[in-house]
């Protein structure tokens, strides 16, 4: 088991939070992100959900990645420490692919690979599909596809009232092996969970929860928009997985043609985090293909 878990009062919250790092105008937005290394430029696209944030996704991980590449992570628009757009409304993919590929432009990246978590994957499909020649590669994880019934971690995140208790609860639905919820983790991502308009452009991306007991159908990324893709994907997903179900991988592996497919054991849906090691190996063998190769047989 992972050792880590702590309890609140243990640690001390940092004043100045770590999600924060560089600002840039993307799409109108005043956007938060971090950027490290050199190289062919990757994208790392977070996940959704009360409190997340770039640095919260990605903080083990992109580091690593940095050896390599150039690894730029934003705040998507309504989440993290990005500027909130006017008016809840406009949520929607048009407006985060929007984003998006503002922030492309906005950092002079004309092609790029984007590695997507859960949402984060979705959103990097909706954007390979709308802007093909700007994305090279895609790497999928935990991500929704076709219909499937919400699960009780989708209602716990969607019926999230803040407190430090609820996201703890919250929290350790995701992971296979709940010690890898600390109180750390618990506390930051509760104070941004706090900030203005943090639940809103979750609540547009599933449906509210039904009665107990009524089955609530969540809608991922349609199977005709994964026959559309082209990219080189590679899909990455844990076979316990309880907040998105394991067979949503299934579905973009059989209909992305030029797709393969990696099924984590004793995995939840934090493949970057609970399979550091083995998801930096498959990631950065996959990255470092030649631009334009087909994938791995």
């Amino acid at each position: 088991m992972h050792d880590g878990t702590t309890r609140y009062g243990h640690e001390e919250a940092t004043a100045q939070p770590a999600d924060v790092g560089k600002s840039i105008l993307a799409a109108g937005l005043a956007t938060n992100y971090h950027d490290a290394g050199s190289g062919r430029p990757v994208v790392l696209l977070h996940g959704s959900g009360p409190g997340v944030t770039a640095w919260a996704n990605w903080r083990r991980v992109l580091p690593l990645l940095a050896k390599d590449f150039r690894v730029v992570a934003p705040d998507l628009a309504g989440f993290g420490f990005t500027e909130r757009p006017r008016g809840e409304g406009q949520y929607g993919i048009k407006l985060w692919v929007g984003h998006l590929i503002g922030f492309l432009d906005a950092l002079g990246l004309a092609r790029v690979s984007l590695v997507g978590n859960s949402f984060g994957g979705g959103l990097a499909l909706a954007a390979a599909s709308r802007h093909p020649d700007r994305i090279e590669r895609l790497v999928l994880m935990g991500t929704p596809a076709g219909t499937f019934a919400q699960t009780p971690a989708l209602r716990g995140a969607w019926s999230y009232e803040p407190s430090l208790e609820n996201m703890e609860r919250m929290l350790r639905m995701f992971p296979y092996d709940e010690s890898w919820v600390t109180a750390q983790m618990v506390r930051e991502r509760y104070e941004t969970s706090l900030l203005h308009g943090g639940q809103a452009a979750f609540r547009k991306l599933i449906p509210a929860p039904g009665p107990e007991g009524e089955t609530t159908w969540v809608k991922g990324v349609p199977e005709e928009t994964l026959r559309a893709i082209e990219q080189p994907t590679l899909v990455l997903h844990g076979r316990e997985d309880s907040v998105v179900p394991p067979e949503c991988g299934l579905l973009i592996h059989r209909n992305v043609a030029n797709s393969q497919l990696h099924m984590f054991g004793r995995c939840g849906h934090w493949v970057q985090i609970e399979k550091e090691d083995e998801f930096m190996c498959e990631v950065s063998d996959f990255l470092r293909e030649p631009a334009g190769a087909g994938g791995r047989a």
